[in-house]
């Protein structure tokens, strides 16, 4: 029989422990996740582990600011290695990159939980936003290069293309769906003669979940709490895996979990669930 593919999740909590009141927990008992990338974490590492259980491998990075952001990894077994540092010395990523290599069916497997800043166009947080963005596309091909199988996910904070967001004609001067931003992901997922995306030669990641999905709507990944946002699925695509064309080529399904009601909703986000059979 062949060996159960890898199952490798993300989500933005909007804070984990409010999640787990609200149903988190039901929700991770049932997926038989493998590895579970979380992002907006908001609490200690204690209280992480005291919540998924002693059966997770956890790893944390809180953000430098207490109650804020906060990236992590829980696996069903033990990372060998894990790294925190993203960009230049000078550049304050705490809470916001987190890298694990895993070892899998005799491979490497490279898994990295990432949240990039919300922005505010034409504010000091845009340009901190550019910078976590320009350090991200740095490091990206020294990924490729550490690894074959490697995969970026979390909320990435970009929607970049117009399938990507419900109303995106209202949204062309905000943040998260900027021309500047988008042009980031061109070069992430782009490739030459590739002619989905607008740069081309790009650095040829595969955005897993577009892949998956084709030339469609969606299926979207975040909902404002607010109004019928969520009854009229008038929402954003954000939350992404982007993997190595390596273990993209392996990808046997990819799930996105939207509540089926408003009400059972445990955080604004939604989780992306890849089977890789690595």
């Amino acid at each position: 029989m062949p060996a159960k593919p890898l199952r490798i999740a993300t989500i933005n909590t909007n804070g984990i422990r409010a999640a787990y009141r609200k149903g988190m927990g039901a929700w991770l008992d049932e997926r038989d996740i493998d590895i579970l990338a979380i992002q907006e974490v908001r609490a200690s590492t204690e209280d992480v582990q005291q919540l998924l259980g002693d059966e997770w491998d956890i790893l944390h990075d809180p953000a430098t600011a207490k109650g804020r952001a906060g990236v992590a990894i829980a696996s069903r077994d033990k990372a060998s290695i894990h790294r925190v540092v993203l960009g230049p010395d000078d550049f304050d990523s705490a809470g916001r990159w987190l890298e694990a290599d895993y070892e899998v069916n005799g491979s490497i497997v490279t898994v990295v939980s990432a949240y990039v800043h919300s922005g505010e166009a034409d504010s000091p947080k845009q340009v901190e936003k550019y910078k976590f963005l320009d350090a991200v596309e740095a490091r990206l091909p020294e990924l490729q290069k550490h690894s074959d199988y490697a995969v970026v996910m979390g909320d990435l904070n970009v929607g970049h293309r117009t399938l990507d967001i419900r109303n995106w004609k209202g949204n062309v001067k905000r943040a998260g769906f900027l021309p500047d931003e988008r042009a980031y992901f061109d070069r992430f997922v782009g490739a030459e003669g590739d002619a989905d995306y607008n740069a081309g030669g790009g650095l040829g990641w595969v955005d897993v979940g577009r892949k998956w999905a084709g030339d469609v709507d969606g299926p979207y990944t975040w909902w404002s709490w607010r109004g019928q946002a969520f009854d009229n699925d008038t929402g954003w695509r954000i939350d992404y895996q982007l993997a190595t064309p390596a273990l993209a080529a392996t990808v046997t399904n990819v799930a996105v979990d939207r509540a089926s009601a408003y009400d059972e909703r445990w955080s604004d986000h939604t989780p992306v669930v890849v089977d890789y059979a690595v």
